[in-house]
């Protein structure tokens, strides 16, 4: 009789805590301690939901629309879901392909779990968002991690994903806006990896969490350039929380072909059942009603960022790509690390919080050793104070 030794399941030896939350936690400590802290880690925007958005939650609660939904959510959501793609992008889902999920997290995680397993290689990219890298560890595959370049501004080129394929590759994972460093995968790139992935019978799994946070107009036509090439291989996985403020909601979408779909609902039937019922109605509304609040969320964003590049240049040694999407700046503050003084970028964000009292998240956490997260989703004014005081902590600790 094997002895239980309290041991965790195998698999739970492969996956690691999200570790864009240790700054959050500590930065609380500071607050209950009544220190100035200025948070530039949050992955969230500071903009409260929209009115209109909470107004259709709220009346959701008084008509008493509490009660469990259908596992794929809402027929009148799958609906809206499929008509803003046929509108933003000019492809064609039926209710039936669309499966609402509580959050672009578990969208992925059906993915993961739905198309991948031990044996398969699955290609996605650095520096990137650590759920993917953990998710496909989690379901037994492989990660195979392509590798972007700051000096390109870390663009997601088919030549670097393509050069990434092994014999037993069965899919990949692309995060375009990328988190952490707002890069696009251009629409020619897009052409050149969707033919490849159809000759070579690849699924594609597309996070589009970010998408509607672009700046400058970039055409990012990503669902209608891979649908065109392998619609029966292709996942979409989209969310509310970023375009809508709509993060403690908990509430987005995955699509793709309809035994991908039903499978998916299965999978949900037996772990959540549905996304809440409260948020299916307040995300309808985001859908359908007036879109000129993520319009103003967009044009503040790109203020923030174009503030925070001339803020960031006032520190030649502090090097930074411009971000194409997303609310994050990824730059490099490798020339303020040495071997007797702050060691890594985790070292220096630990120091920058405790002397400064700055929230920043390390490149460590996006496989990227040497570089920051500061994301400006925040006011103007504390997001002055917060690259203030991180240069001057910078300058204070470099290398001698």
């Amino acid at each position: 009789m094997t002895q239980n030794t309290g041991r965790m399941a195998a698999r739970m030896d492969h996956v690691a805590m999200s570790p864009t939350m240790k700054g959050t936690i500590e930065a609380q400590r500071l607050r209950r301690e009544g220190a100035d802290v200025v948070d530039l880690g949050a992955g969230e925007p500071d903009f409260p939901t929209p009115a209109h958005i909470c107004a259709a939650g709220q009346a959701a609660i008084d008509a008493q629309r509490t009660k469990y939904t259908a596992n794929m959510g809402t027929l009148e959501l799958r609906e809206a879901v499929a008509a803003r793609y046929r509108t933003d992008y000019g492809v064609e889902y039926a209710p039936e392909d669309i499966v609402i999920t509580a959050g672009g997290k578990q969208a992925l995680f059906h993915a993961a779990m739905g198309l991948f397993g031990p044996g398969d290689d699955v290609v996605t990219h650095a520096p990137g968002w650590p759920t993917i890298v953990e998710q496909i560890k989690v379901v037994g595959a492989r990660p195979v991690v392509a590798r972007t370049q700051a000096e390109k501004g870390f663009a997601l080129t088919a030549d670097l994903l393509l050069s990434s394929l092994t014999p037993g590759t069965r899919g990949m994972v692309i995060n375009s806006p990328g988190n952490p460093t707002g890069a696009l995968m251009s629409e020619g790139d897009a052409r050149v990896v969707a033919a490849e992935a159809a000759k070579r019978d690849l699924w594609v799994v597309v996070d589009l969490c970010y998408e509607r946070l672009i700046y400058d107009e970039v055409p990012h036509n990503l669902p209608a350039i891979f649908g065109e090439a392998l619609r029966d291989r292709l996942i979409l996985a989209g969310s509310a929380s970023k375009a809508y403020a709509m993060t403690g909601w908990r509430l987005g979408w995955v699509m793709g072909p309809r035994v991908f779909a039903k499978g998916a609902s299965a999978l949900q039937s037996h772990t959540t059942s549905n996304a809440s019922s409260i948020s299916q109605y307040a995300a309808l509304e985001a859908l359908t009603g007036p879109q000129q609040c993520v319009t103003d969320m967009l044009l503040e964003y790109q203020r923030r960022r174009d503030q925070a590049l001339a803020w960031l240049a006032e520190e030649p040694r502090i090097r930074c790509s411009v971000p194409q999407g997303a609310f994050y700046v990824f730059p490099d503050v490798s020339e303020f690390l040495s071997p007797d003084g702050l060691r890594t970028s985790a070292d220096f964000c630990d120091a920058l919080l405790a002397e400064e009292h700055v929230v920043t998240t390390p490149g460590e956490a996006f496989d990227a050793p040497g570089f920051l997260r500061l994301s400006y989703a925040t006011s103007l004014e504390r997001l002055r104070e917060g690259l203030t005081r991180m240069i001057r902590f910078a300058r204070k600790h470099a290398p001698k």
